[in-house]
């Protein structure tokens, strides 16, 4: 479980690639310590298990379907990525529940530069969009954001980047075209469970 405030952004050192799977090393002084193997760090939105911790780096493995469903697939040695340690009880929820788990990987489709933050818009699949809403959460390459428009169809949300987003995530730099990983929020979709179960038993 994250919040989708970035603590660090890491440098992929290492892609090692096979069939099926791929194994990633990054750099991210800031997010090992404390960190063992077995514990969880949010890559790009995306949790990842420690399977291995050296003094300035760690390591994770991607299977098929994290390949599959999320834009790392595109990572390559000199990538920067975005960081976040896995959520201590104790700790500030300073964004939003944030699981890890990308629903999509989809591109950016406009990016407009203001004065001191950049207005973008993201493309939404057809699946996902019931689930936005203007003035909630979303996580962009695990990045905690409010949304601030939303188009039905074809689908798309679009969220402001302040400074601090512009300065400390990859989002800073990433212009229109560019893939990033989306998870929409997780409660509206346990509202849409729970609501389905309702009407399906009062239709009993």
């Amino acid at each position: 479980m994250f919040t989708g405030i970035i603590e660090e952004l890491g440098d992929v050192e290492r892609v090692e690639r096979a069939e099926d799977s791929a194994r990633l090393t990054i750099h991210a002084p800031l997010v090992i310590e404390g960190t063992r193997s077995g514990d969880s760090i949010g890559v790009n939105g995306c949790c990842l298990t420690v399977v291995e911790v050296r003094a300035d780096a760690f390591t994770a493995d991607l299977m098929a379907e994290t390949l599959r469903r999320t834009c790392l697939s595109e990572l390559a040695a000199g990538s920067l990525v975005n960081l976040e340690r896995a959520l201590r009880p104790s700790d500030r929820m300073g964004g939003h529940i944030v699981q890890g788990h990308v629903d999509a990987a989809t591109r950016i489709l406009e990016r407009h530069h203001a004065e001191r933050w950049d207005l973008v818009r993201i493309g939404v699949p057809d699946d996902l969009i019931r689930y936005v809403a203007v003035k909630g959460s979303v996580a962009v390459d695990g990045v905690s954001l409010t949304v601030v428009e939303v188009t039905d169809s074809p689908g798309s949300l679009t969220v402001s980047l302040i400074p601090e987003t512009l300065n400390r995530t990859t989002l800073g730099a990433k212009q229109a075209g560019r893939s990033v990983n989306l998870e929409v929020d997780i409660m509206a979709k346990y509202i849409e469970r729970l609501m389905g179960a309702g009407i399906r038993t009062e239709q009993r």
